[in-house]
């Protein structure tokens, strides 16, 4: 009898839970001026065999982006050699990467650094310091974390084709 109440009550929460968000507008993106002192791109080079796969410059990663003082979360689209600003958080993505299909463990990757403004002191000027460096990993987020107390930053995709996959079956 107390388990029966006890699934009722636990399914009307899940209920309840389910209907919070279906009904919120998604936030628009805010697009921000990135400081001319940090326009210039440090990334490293990244090197990839031209005859196997999309090409650099054409992939697309889809970067998440949480405020984790507000759980707004956002799905950034880059191209490698872009950067973006949102509110008081730049992305910098070098290179993004996925294995083949042929090939296991699937893997999708990219390559970011994640700036982020912060002041030292009350009443201090804000300064732009990096938090990460790295590959960050869709499958393996625990391998490399972006640790911040306020913003998490992690990889959803990296768009992009191999010869041959469209043959490959599902």
């Amino acid at each position: 009898m107390r388990l029966a109440a006890a699934v009722a009550v636990a399914g009307a929460g899940l209920l309840s839970l389910a209907a919070c968000g279906s009904g919120a507008p998604e936030p628009e993106a805010e697009q921000t001026e990135i400081p001319e002192e940090l326009a210039g791109s440090d990334l490293p080079p990244v090197e990839v065999d031209p005859g196997l796969g999309t090409p650099l410059e054409e992939r697309v990663a889809t970067i998440g982006l949480i405020n984790k003082r507000n759980n707004i979360s956002r799905d950034i689209e880059m191209k490698p050699g872009e950067s973006r600003r949102i509110d008081d958080v730049i992305i910098r993505l070098a290179a993004c990467e996925r294995t083949a299909p042929w090939e296991t463990p699937a893997l999708t990757g990219a390559f970011v650094q994640v700036l982020v403004q912060e002041r030292e002191e009350a009443g201090s000027d804000p300064e732009w310091k990096r938090i990460f460096s790295g590959w960050l990993y869709k499958e393996a987020p625990a391998v490399n974390v972006v640790e911040h107390p306020i913003y998490d930053v992690w990889v959803k995709d990296c768009a992009m084709s191999f010869p041959g996959e469209e043959d490959t079956p599902s």
